[in-house]
């Protein structure tokens, strides 16, 4: 067999297909061989060959949502027309209104019953993702737009209550409820990021991500038992 001089690309094409799969169908609606239909040119074996398993193509394109953010908060600390609570504000927007971002949130969401996932995600939380609102909330200190007197702290709990107490809410009513409390806490250390606007959008976009599935029921078929 010919060696594949494009490994890159190849991994792409991949991770592109199972993207647009799993947000037409879902995650677990999504087997392997549909990701084989879905290329065309590509044997299940060579998508092996990248991939030990679907699991590790969503952990994949975790990583290349993550990327985006980070190239996302690059680009609006470069802007000097906003203040820095609006680049926050921008920040979360363009995030909670990404359809991209939200089906892979939502897709991933299964899998924080796992412990250790669960723990990895709670750690990259409280620094990684933490780390980019202080570095815009620090922005704000700077330019006046932001008041608090606890920076470093309040981008954690930003994190942390949107990414999982909010995010990971019961049922879908509960979504509103918990993040004007969110709103409402942060605002009293001084940092108003939410106004009525980036509250409904907020709601909207985690509501979709804990409404009871849209998709359709999977065909019991046995590449589908062998995901």
């Amino acid at each position: 067999m010919a060696r594949n001089a494009h490994p890159e690309v190849t991994r792409r094409r991949i991770l592109d297909a199972a993207q647009k799969l799993f947000s037409e169908k879902g995650f677990e609606h999504t087997s392997m061989q549909d990701i084989v239909n879905e290329l065309g040119n590509l044997s299940k074996g060579a998508i092996y060959h990248h991939f030990p398993g679907k699991e590790a193509i969503l952990e994949e394109l975790t990583h290349r949502d993550f990327a985006t953010s980070h190239d996302l908060l690059n680009e609006l600390r470069q802007r000097t027309d906003l203040t820095g609570l609006e680049k926050l504000r921008e920040l979360m927007r363009r995030s909670i209104t990404n359809e991209t971002h939200l089906n892979i949130q939502r897709d991933a969401a299964q899998f924080l019953e796992d412990p250790t996932t669960l723990a990895h995600n709670l750690q990259s939380w409280q620094t990684t993702v933490a780390n980019g609102f202080h570095t815009l909330i620090m922005d704000g200190v700077e330019d006046g737009s932001i008041t608090t007197e606890y920076p470093r702290e309040a981008a954690i709990l930003l994190s942390l209550l949107l990414n999982y107490w909010v995010a990971c809410a019961p049922t879908a009513a509960d979504t509103e409820p918990r993040t004007r409390c969110v709103a409402t806490m942060l605002a009293a250390i001084g940092l108003p990021v939410f106004n009525e606007e980036l509250i409904d959008l907020t709601v909207r976009g985690f509501q979709a991500i804990n409404a009871p599935s849209f998709y359709p029921e999977p065909h019991d078929t046995a590449d589908d038992r062998n995901r």
